[in-house]
């Protein structure tokens, strides 16, 4: 596979986009949300939020993606102010791995310090059902690219970041903790494919075997880059299906949609109880606590 170099000046078009956010509310969120298909609801809850396109904020790619709106709404959660991503962009769509991660680069320039991703996958693992909510603890990249091949800034992060604990161990217990609460929420693996046709039953025999509980076709890159970023990582996954093979139905793009719409509120009650918390770990983490936000 042929990788795109990252350009030098990647942090100054970072930059650049940051600033154009920025000048557009007075909040200064410390959390990002990514939102996966058929997941954008969440966002119109948010309080006396902004909400700009993707395609005025410059060199921001564009979801083409059904089921992404693509659409960066910035508002409060009560009182903690969040930007949320309605919908993201795949390596499948024809971008680069430097453009998928380009939004979560911004972030970190805008002061974000930890992100929440979600997403839309298969599931493999037999315990999960369709609808349940599993919390990211590691994950397989098998999409044969990584955001950071190419010359590394220095600016950006470290040219060989650790990656043992990807997923921010405190985030993910409070996670489960809350889950325990709203029943239906468990902790697994996360394999990345490129994608966009659905996984043979062989390759999720395959799958299975090596570990993995989900199997998806994005997230990957993003916490990469956000923990290239020294950013903090919580990720949920949406069984949206169970993987090919293990239903005897055929997968459609359209059940994921209608499944994300089903458990819209289990999923909205998990976050908007671990939100405040993952604010409250942060504020502790900068020494901020206390400190008014925004």
């Amino acid at each position: 596979m042929q990788f795109t170099v990252e350009s030098p000046d990647d942090f100054s078009r970072a930059n650049e986009a940051a600033q154009f956010v920025l000048a557009r509310t007075a909040l200064r969120p410390r959390i990002t949300l990514v939102l996966g298909s058929g997941l954008g609801s969440f966002a119109d809850d948010l309080q006396g939020a902004a909400r700009i396109p993707y395609a005025e904020i410059p060199h921001f790619p564009q979801s083409t993606a059904i089921g992404h709106d693509g659409m960066l709404v910035i508002g409060k959660l009560k009182e903690t102010p969040l930007a949320v991503m309605q919908g993201r962009v795949h390596l499948y769509e024809g971008y680069s791995p430097q453009q998928v991660v380009f939004p979560v680069r911004v972030f970190a320039r805008m002061g974000v310090r930890a992100v929440v991703l979600t997403n839309a996958a298969g599931g493999i693992n037999p315990d999960y059902g369709r609808g349940s909510l599993v919390v990211l603890r590691d994950h397989i990249n098998l999409q044969g690219s990584n955001p950071l091949v190419g010359p590394n800034d220095d600016r950006v992060g470290p040219r060989f970041p650790d990656m043992t604990d990807t997923y921010t161990p405190a985030f993910r217990r409070c996670a489960l903790d809350e889950g325990e609460q709203i029943g239906g929420v468990y902790e697994g693996v996360y394999a990345a494919m490129l994608g966009p046709s659905y996984e043979t039953p062989a390759e999720i025999r395959f799958l299975r075997t090596i570990g993995a509980d989900l199997i998806g076709m994005s997230t990957v890159p993003e916490v990469i880059a956000a923990r290239h970023a020294g950013l903090e990582v919580l990720a949920i996954s949406c069984v949206t299906n169970m993987a090919a093979g293990l239903s005897g139905q055929e997968i459609t793009h359209q059940e994921v949609l209608e499944t994300g719409e089903m458990v819209r509120g289990k999923f909205l009650a998990l976050l908007k109880a671990v939100i405040p918390k993952v604010e409250r770990y942060v504020s502790d983490q900068a020494g901020l606590r206390g400190t008014p936000v925004g």
